[in-house]
């Protein structure tokens, strides 16, 4: 129990940990107070059965009964706030840090890691310990303080009965411990059941237009229903195993106060205990373990507590690359790579490629699908880093920058666009916050987007749904387009960008491209033959190696994947219907 409350305190920065803290202080007044109502009912009986009941004795017995009732209530309004504000504050520190962490992480942890898992931790996980960790960990802590302050005081009274309570207390945590095993070990079966629903269930929903469209509702449904049925079998099994344990602790806490009313009752009759002593130790047997009652219960959710404290953690542990660069701004923008090879899963993706890109210059990257395209853009990008050689930006290393100050020099335009759902001017300044509408505005219409936006009900104030999802592909693509412009940095990248781009849209969205590449240093991963055969260097890229490279008139001369490439385009531009 202690090294749970340990790991959970740990958990918390040093501002919410001094809020527990002092709740524990608080829980400590809150016991001792609670304590003073066994003085006072002592001294009332004491001064009902000597029959000297006076005003000062009534004044005595109120006075303790004003400071307990006050003083509980103001102390508990205390504790309460800071429990509240230290749990909620705590768990939402938790999730900007796990977010500010995922900024800086190479981009195979999300290749490796599913979006269930992440989510799973962020919402239900965090979720669940800024409810219920706050009462669990309060609730343990100052009903073991009362249940030991009032067990202080019966020795007062009697050392017997304080005894027979130490001993009392003893067995209950001995028998606590014992169920709390039982508990554990079905808590990891339902935290992970928890993990796994949501990952299924986001999985179904993001590919509903899929499971449409191949009529796998069977098949999907069938995954569906067995991680549900899984969580209601934890859930069941959890809750089964809590019940028992939790009623045998319950079934002590009563017993023990039977025992301290019989063994009170013995004394007295046998002639070594008051009448007065007889009647507040009867009082006490019931007030005792009432605290440590509520206290056991909610032990059995420290454990569940633990594991939402590793799980975050897990993920907070996951190393980042190294980001403590300087904030560098480059003197150009050529780049550089040399003798760069990268592996993933001991897979080798790029091989050994040295590439040179100045400024202001459009390269084309092509090749076969799985070739290491992408993984290319991604490390002069620092998505990953290099396993071998370097990637140098205006002559410096790219590790040598902040990642920040990195990516100030880089806009992506991807063919797969994600919007967030929020309003379209805001998607477009999602780089740049603090932009006015008139740049907003400026921007949409060198992206060709100002029109179609401005025919919406809302205009630029319209809310899009999450991903984009009530836009089209060209449009989504244009406010991306947008968006990069916005950003207004000096290298683009563009991966397969108009790949899948309907014949409507392709002109706007390629004199949007336009506007967004003047002046710039481009490199664009392209299947198009207009985009291709303008570029200043086209790079083909096979099996993570570079294996031609050259300008469109020099690369058709050679028999190649290049001379295939375009040939295919051409025959592909010429079918027609017969």
């Amino acid at each position: 129990m202690l090294r749970m409350l340990k790991k959970f305190f740990d958990f918390c920065n040093n501002k919410n940990r001094h809020k527990f803290y002092w709740a524990v202080v608080l829980g400590v007044a809150d016991a001792m107070l609670g304590a003073m109502r066994i003085p006072a009912a002592f001294f009332a009986i004491t001064a009902v059965l000597d029959n000297r009941i006076d005003n000062k004795s009534i004044m005595v017995v109120v006075a303790f009964m004003l400071v307990s009732t006050i003083g509980k209530t103001v102390v508990n309004r205390f504790s309460n706030m800071l429990q509240t504000e230290g749990g909620y504050d705590t768990c939402a520190l938790k999730r900007i840090e796990i977010g500010e962490h995922l900024r800086y992480l190479p981009m195979g942890y999300f290749n490796d890691k599913s979006l269930g898992h992440i989510t799973s931790v962020t919402t239900n996980t965090l979720e669940q310990m800024s409810d219920i960790a706050t009462r669990a960990v309060m609730m343990v802590l100052q009903g073991s303080l009362t249940t030991v302050v009032i067990a202080a005081g019966m020795f007062f009274f009697d050392w017997r009965i304080g005894l027979i309570s130490v001993f009392e207390i003893i067995v209950f945590l001995l028998v606590n411990i014992v169920t709390n095993k039982r508990i554990a070990a079905v808590a990891d079966e339902k935290i992970e059941a928890d993990r796994e629903i949501v990952g299924v269930v986001l999985e179904y929903i993001q590919g509903i237009a899929e499971i449409r469209n191949y009529n796998i509702f069977a098949k999907t449904g069938s995954r569906l229903e067995k991680s549900v049925e899984r969580k209601k079998k934890a859930d069941i099994k959890a809750e089964t195993t809590a019940i028992p344990a939790v009623g045998l602790q319950m079934l002590i806490c009563k017993l023990a106060g039977v025992i301290i009313a019989g063994a009170s009752l013995y004394f007295y009759f046998d002639g070594s205990m008051g009448l007065n002593y007889l009647i507040t130790m009867l009082m006490c047997s019931f007030m005792l373990f009432e605290p440590l009652d509520s206290a056991g219960i909610y032990t059995a959710l420290l454990k569940i507590i633990g594991k939402g404290v590793d799980l975050a953690n897990e993920i907070l542990n996951i190393k980042q690359m190294d980001i403590g660069g300087e904030n560098i701004t480059p003197g150009n923008h050529d780049i550089c790579l040399s003798h760069v090879s990268f592996a993933y899963e001991n897979r080798k993706i790029i091989d050994d490629v040295k590439l040179d890109i100045k400024e202001k210059t459009t390269t084309a990257i092509i090749g076969p699908s799985g070739g290491g395209k992408t993984t290319l853009t991604s490390l002069i990008a620092r998505f990953w880093d290099v396993n071998e050689g370097s990637v140098l930006l205006g002559g410096r290393n790219v590790k040598e920058y902040s990642f920040d100050s990195l990516m100030e020099n880089f806009s992506f335009v991807f063919q797969r666009v994600y919007l967030f759902e929020d309003t379209i001017a805001n998607n477009i300044r999602f780089g740049r916050p603090e932009a006015s509408m008139d740049e907003v505005i400026a921007a949409a219409k060198k992206a060709r987007c100002h029109e179609f936006i401005s025919s919406l009900p809302d205009g630029y104030d319209t809310v899009i749904g999450e991903g984009g999802a009530t836009l089209s592909g060209g449009e989504r693509q244009r406010i991306a387009i947008a968006r990069a412009i916005m950003k207004d940095a000096p290298i683009i990248i563009l991966d397969e960008a108009t790949a899948n781009v309907d014949p409507e849209n392709e002109k706007e969205l390629t004199e949007a491209i336009e506007n967004l590449t003047k002046e710039k240093t481009i490199i664009m991963i392209a299947h198009r033959l207009k985009t291709v055969r303008n570029a200043d260097q086209i790079i083909v890229i096979d099996k993570g190696r570079i294996v031609q490279r050259g300008n469109h008139e020099k690369l058709m001369k050679e028999d190649g994947i290049y001379k295939t490439f375009i040939s295919g385009r051409k025959k592909a531009v010429s079918w027609k219907i017969a």
